[in-house]
Order: structure tokens, then C-alpha cells, then sequence
């Protein structure tokens, strides 16, 4: 059975990194969600409001949907992006992204996600790589994703480094 997680991205060279490349990193410290993570699972592409520089103006939003597609691997050489250092990842196929700068928006949904057992603290739950969503949670973000998304190559232009000041 495939699991589904958010997949929370918090910097926007990764999140263009994550899109063109269509893979994913961690960095060196295991955790039990990346160690869990197996092929076929969903993951919710999430931006989170200081992704994009500008913490007041932007609101953290789920961007895009992807499918492992291969195990979590130890890289022989660490991958540096946006100046950290990662240690491991897997490859990914893009389902369907939002252009640049749409989404949904977290933050009103945390009370019907459960997810998030204390939706007042639920920022908290964000400081990952993964969060795993129960299936209801998933089929919630389905809903509100769908009538945004597009194919990766129409969107994936909007969220090159260079169009948002890098």
C-alpha cells in the first residue's frame, strides 16, 4: 500500500531543483519518514512562506503532486543546493504542478487535516522533510489541488530561481 506525504520544501532554488531535476534530497540526519519512503508513494509538493523570500507577502501553499519512483539512496558525493549540504535522495515524477505564484493555501485547512493534532501550533508539524498524511487528509488535498494543476512542463517555467529575484 503507497503512502502519502507532504513534502515540505522551504527554499526556492530547491523547489526549482526539486521540479527540473525531478528528484529529491535529504540531508544527512535519518529520519523515519525518509527511511520509510518507498516507490509509489504520493507526495504533496508544499512551498512554505519563506520559500520565496518574503515571508509577508507569500503564504505557504501546496503546489504540485509527484510519485516516488525509485528506494532512498545514499549519494556517493553530497548534492549542494541553496548552500546545504544533502546526503541521500530518490527520483520523483511530477504528476501536476500550480503555476507560480497559485496553490492552496495550508494554513485554512489545518483544522480538517489530521495531520495536525494541534492546528494552534501547527508550523510545528513543518519542520521536516516529510509529514505523513492519513488518506483522508490526501483525498482533502486532492480536491482542492485538481482544478489547478497543470502538466510540470507547462508550470515549470514560473518557478525558475530568475523570475523571483535569485
Amino acid at each position: 500500500m503507497t503512502a502519502a506525504y507532504l513534502l515540505i520544501l522551504g527554499d526556492r532554488e530547491a523547489i526549482a531543483w526539486v521540479l527540473r531535476e525531478q528528484r529529491m534530497a535529504f540531508p544527512r540526519t535519518p529520519r523515519q519518514e525518509v527511511a520509510a519512503l518507498s516507490i509509489g508513494d504520493r507526495l504533496y509538493m508544499y512551498a512554505t512562506r519563506g520559500a520565496w523570500r518574503n515571508p509577508t507577502r507569500d503564504r505557504g501553499r501546496v503546489i504540485g503532486t509527484a510519485r516516488v519512483t525509485s528506494p532512498v539512496r545514499a549519494f556517493d558525493d553530497p548534492v549542494e543546493i541553496a548552500g546545504r549540504s544533502f546526503h541521500s535522495g530518490c527520483t520523483l515524477a511530477v504528476e501536476g504542478l500550480v503555476p507560480f505564484p497559485q496553490g492552496v493555501e495550508l494554513q485554512p485547512l489545518v483544522r480538517e487535516l489530521a495531520a495536525f493534532p494541534k492546528p494552534e501550533s501547527w508550523s510545528i508539524y513543518l519542520r521536516r522533510a516529510l509529514l505523513r498524511l492519513p488518506p483522508a487528509d490526501a483525498e482533502l488535498l486532492d480536491r482542492a489541488l485538481a482544478p489547478l494543476l497543470t502538466s510540470r512542463e507547462a508550470a515549470l517555467e514560473s518557478y525558475s530561481p530568475t523570475r523571483h529575484g535569485a
